[in-house]
């Protein structure tokens, strides 16, 4: 009798951790390789990612994402700019108004700004903005955030009917060994949101 069927249950065992390791390595490799592309082309709006704001100051992360937001509207790639997030308990400002303030300051008319102001993660930002968006029969949208994010939020756009593209901003300060550890993590975030769904996942991880 062969080693495999006298030990059937090491072998489910090791069968099992190539599985998951051969998954987690290919989901890896997609993560990874969404960051480096960039899919900017016209679209009927840009929807940018929510990050923390410090009592109406985008952080470092949302300045980022909408410099990079700003630069494409400037070129004429969308007449609209939806920016999303709400507020954590105790804030007075949401992520959303935050970055309609500071798209303003740097020229965007407000006109072209529309706000998603009661998410608190990125599944919850993209299928709200999609609810109004659908209203008003947008469709092709183009997506922004960090680069790490890249992949997931194509997903999700896609579940909630959007035609989404991603162009991810290049000046995100999460460089280096954060970047690397921000792919690890959405690594497991898309392997698991394949898995349960990326609504359920994102009330888990809170964004």
């Amino acid at each position: 009798m062969t080693w495999w069927r006298r030990h059937p249950v090491l072998t489910a065992g090791g069968v099992f951790v190539v599985v998951v390791v051969g998954y987690l390595a290919v989901t890896f490799i997609q993560v990874w390789h969404a960051s480096r592309q960039d899919d900017a082309r016209p679209a009927q709006a840009i929807i940018v990612l929510g990050a923390a704001q410090f009592d109406g100051r985008p952080s470092a992360v949302l300045r980022a994402r909408l410099d990079h937001a700003a630069d494409l509207y400037e070129q004429g790639l969308a007449p609209i700019l939806v920016v999303t997030g709400g507020s954590q308990p105790g804030d007075r400002f949401t992520e959303a108004a935050a970055s309609a303030a500071y798209l303003e300051s740097k020229g965007v008319p407000a006109s072209a700004i529309q706000l998603e102001t009661t998410s608190r993660n990125s599944r919850d930002e993209i299928a709200a903005a999609a609810r109004f968006l659908h209203q008003q029969n947008v469709r092709d949208v183009l997506l922004v955030s960090d680069p790490f994010h890249a992949f997931r939020i194509d997903a999700i756009a896609d579940g909630v009917g959007l035609n989404a593209y991603v162009s991810p901003t290049r000046t995100s300060p999460v460089k280096g060994v954060a970047e690397l550890r921000a792919e690890l993590r959405e690594t497991v975030a898309v392997a698991v949101g394949r898995l349960i769904g990326y609504d359920r996942l994102d009330r888990w991880l809170g964004r």
